[in-house]
């Protein structure tokens, strides 16, 4: 029998347990996350093989094909090879370890009706703008006999088609390279796993994996994306030696690190896509960020100004942003991890943001060549080794004197808060800070959590300092 291993999960400082626990150790970063993703939570990269559930071949076996007592369906997690409970953690019914397993059920709760009644597409439980990212969503010819729509996310979203590997995959001789050759999706590959998670945790290009301005106009949630938490909420397995032996160590700062590059690689490939960037005269507002326009609007005798002019962005005065929150992140890791290639970046996204100003072409230019960018920067950032003080440097630009005049609004604050807590966590993990230390710091974290606590109280200057004391307190443990 195993037990978990000693590792830490994002936003605690002990040891780490089962996800459906984590809420109760994390509540900063779970609970932004969730207010973030709640409802949400249920493309394929350039020049690379489809890698999507939907794609590839093969057919879609269901849940229950996998949740056998001998399989994956044991009641407590003590398998030999793998931990075989990990049906209970996916359908754990109050914490985000299970959001994939209620995402359809979702559909049918007051707020999906509400949603589905204002957008005027009938029960949202058979709208395939809502299925395709609330229900592994596929053709009835490729779904296997124990197939139900109803279970919601279900394996097969994200670990690909089972019909080609699910006989085989735990027999003698099988190995991960052999399930991968008969379609097994390979989700320990960061650049594979963002792309995945991105298809649904931003959108897709594929078609029904994509959330409009009207959407989140009927009720749907803003969207926000960072790899390593969905990873950590999401993680039903455990990262012990014969996963190891098998897969390889992932390391967390890589993930977190090309989980920002994937992230804006697909936000800029998207935008690039008139048929997805426009809507009718307007533009599809899903890209801008939602608070530069939703804040409160006051009439008196002196003007008031709600908004910070940001360095990044050199767009015209009263022109709404682009929702540059993981632009903003990805530029300090290229500063800490990949500096050869941060000024070329940087350029790329000035440029982007002003081509806004210019016209609808020079701003599909401008996105194609920022992905471009982007797509070089996470091709470096997966290929480069890690193992010594890259999370300490990361946290340092990220609350460093280049970045920290960037946050003016509040989505980017968000993100980085969560990234100061995951990449801390990270050396919990790894053992370069102690479990003391890393709780010794937590009010400083909680802090800049406060901050971002609501949209309509956010501060610009009361987030920059308290994130600056959260990472003066971590660079004293360095």
């Amino acid at each position: 029998m195993r037990a978990r291993g000693a590792t830490t999960g994002p936003g605690s400082a002990v040891p780490h347990t089962p996800a459906r626990t984590l809420a109760s150790y994390a509540w900063p970063l779970v609970a932004l996350f969730a207010a973030i993703a709640a409802f949400a939570f249920a493309s394929t990269p350039f020049g690379a093989a489809p890698v999507r559930a939907a794609g590839g071949s093969g057919n879609y076996e269901g849940v229950a094909s996998c949740a056998g007592s001998t399989c994956h369906g044991r009641a407590e997690g003590n398998g030999a090879v793998v931990r075989q409970d990990e049906i209970a953690s996916w359908q754990e019914p109050s914490s985000s370890a299970g959001a994939h397993s209620r995402a359809y059920a979702v559909l049918g709760s007051p707020r999906g009706r509400q949603i589905a009644a204002t957008l005027g597409i009938g029960p949202a439980t058979a709208a395939p703008q809502c299925l395709g990212c609330h229900a592994t969503s596929v053709s009835a010819a490729r779904r296997g006999a124990r197939f139900q729509l109803s279970d919601g996310v279900g394996c097969e979203s994200c670990h690909g088609p089972a019909s080609g590997w699910i006989a085989s995959h735990y027999t003698v001789g099988a190995s991960h390279a052999s399930n991968v050759a008969a379609g097994m999706v390979p989700l320990e590959r960061p650049q594979v796993r963002a792309q995945v998670c991105l298809d649904c945790h931003y959108g897709s290009a594929d078609g029904n994996q994509f959330v409009t301005h009207s959407m989140m106009a009927a009720g749907h949630p803003r969207v926000s994306f960072e790899l390593d938490l969905v990873s950590a909420l999401q993680q039903h397995h455990d990262v012990d030696a014969d996963y190891v032996a098998r897969k390889g160590r992932l390391d967390s700062v890589r993930l977190w690190a090309v989980g920002q590059a994937e992230a804006v690689r697909r936000q800029s490939d998207l935008f690039a896509r008139p048929e997805l960037s426009t809507y009718g005269i307007f533009p599809e507002f899903y890209f801008y960020d939602c608070h530069s326009c939703h804040r409160q609007i006051t009439d008196g005798p002196q003007r008031r100004l709600t908004f910070e002019t940001n360095p990044g962005r050199p767009i015209p005065f009263g022109q709404p942003p682009f929702n540059d929150e993981n632009i903003i992140m990805l530029s300090a890791v290229a500063q800490a991890l990949a500096p050869g290639q941060a000024a070329a970046f940087d350029a790329a996204a000035k440029d982007f943001h002003q081509a806004m100003g210019e016209g609808r072409t020079q701003a599909g230019q401008a996105a194609q060549r920022l992905r471009g960018q982007a797509a070089a920067l996470s091709d470096a950032l997966t290929a480069r080794g890690y193992g010594g003080d890259e999370a300490f440097t990361v946290i340092a630009d990220i609350a460093g004197q280049a970045t920290s005049p960037r946050f003016t609004d509040y989505t980017g604050s968000a993100q980085a808060v969560m990234a100061v807590d995951t990449l801390l966590n990270a050396m919990v993990r790894e053992g370069r800070v102690s479990q003391g230390a890393a709780a010794g710091i937590r009010a400083d974290i909680n802090r800049a959590y406060a901050a971002v606590a609501s949209p309509g109280s956010y501060n610009p200057d009361d987030f920059r300092a308290a994130l600056g004391r959260a990472a003066h307190s971590i660079e004293a443990l360095r």
